[in-house]
């Protein structure tokens, strides 16, 4: 059977492919406005999918590395009070080995008593000290001072930080480790060195304690020094994940320019032939106007 073609049936299929022609036309030149190969999800499901998926690691990523700036807050101040006890430890130190001179005069012995005492007053602000309005050595405790009136620390939880999918690091300190605890206490020898000086006693019986206090904070001060170290490679491994992310990202996501406009080119190329080549062989009949 011979089907016959008539000029309506030609006008359709060139209006088809026309139409077809424009909306591709159409589409590249989304493509290379926005720069993005994906405008809506039905333009590619499985890589909008996927683009979902890299962007929550994205997400997690730079959550990781908000985390790892707020740790490295925390370790530096830290390291701050810890050297400044450090420092504070070893002037008293001298001070006792200075006391511990019978033929000091009770002027001298209450001088460095009272340097002891000062000494003993920068110890307890440091042990109070806090970064963004948490105390460093004593948790999450919600406390006017973490150390207590009996030279004990209030208890607390841990303050730790996630700096990857399965690492936490630890960014706050034990003050009953660096400091000691009650009687035990760097405190409690102090205020015992201040209370022999200024009674003419002999303090040659306190450097040995002193020296196991100023061990216990050096060591607790190592321990702070490894965690930023950790941190820092924690810091190195998000940048590396945060380079690698967005190269996934834009390879999914974004499109190839140089090659959007070069089809952009040849699509405007070949509609406007189709175009040309419908206007002549669909010219208008009579009829055309007729109807």
């Amino acid at each position: 059977m011979i089907t016959r073609v008539t000029n309506h049936t030609m006008m359709q299929g060139a209006q088809r492919s026309l139409q077809h022609n424009l909306a591709r036309l159409a589409e590249l030149q989304e493509k290379a406005s926005s720069q993005k190969a994906i405008s809506r999800p039905s333009d590619d499901p499985a890589a909008a999918g996927e683009a979902l998926r890299v962007r929550a690691e994205i997400r997690a990523n730079e959550q990781y590395a908000r985390n790892i700036s707020n740790g490295e807050g925390w370790l530096s101040q830290l390291d701050n009070a810890m050297t400044t006890s450090k420092r504070a430890l070893d002037r008293v130190n001298d001070l006792t080995l200075q006391g511990s001179n019978s033929a000091l005069p009770p002027a001298a012995r209450e001088a460095l008593a009272l340097d002891v005492k000062s000494l003993r007053s920068e110890l307890a602000a440091q042990a109070n000290a806090t970064y963004a309005g948490r105390f460093l050595f004593a948790g999450n405790s919600d406390a006017d001072d973490a150390l207590r009136a009996d030279l004990t620390f209030e208890p607390g939880g841990t303050v730790e930080r996630r700096v990857g999918p399965d690492q936490n690091i630890r960014v706050d300190a034990d003050g009953t480790a660096v400091f000691g605890s009650g009687t035990g206490s760097v405190f409690a020898l102090l205020d015992a060195i201040a209370a022999d000086l200024d009674a003419g006693k002999d303090v040659s019986v306190h450097l040995a304690p002193l020296q196991q206090r100023i061990q216990a904070l050096t060591t607790e001060h190592s321990e702070i020094g490894t965690r930023h170290a950790r941190l820092l490679e924690a810091k190195d491994a998000v940048a590396d994940a945060s380079l690698t992310l967005e190269g996934e990202r834009a390879t999914v996501e974004d499109v190839d320019l140089a090659s959007v406009i070069l089809d952009l080119k040849l699509q405007e190329t070949a509609y406007q032939s189709a175009l040309a080549v419908s206007a002549r062989v669909l010219q208008p009949s009579l009829m055309d106007f007729l109807r």
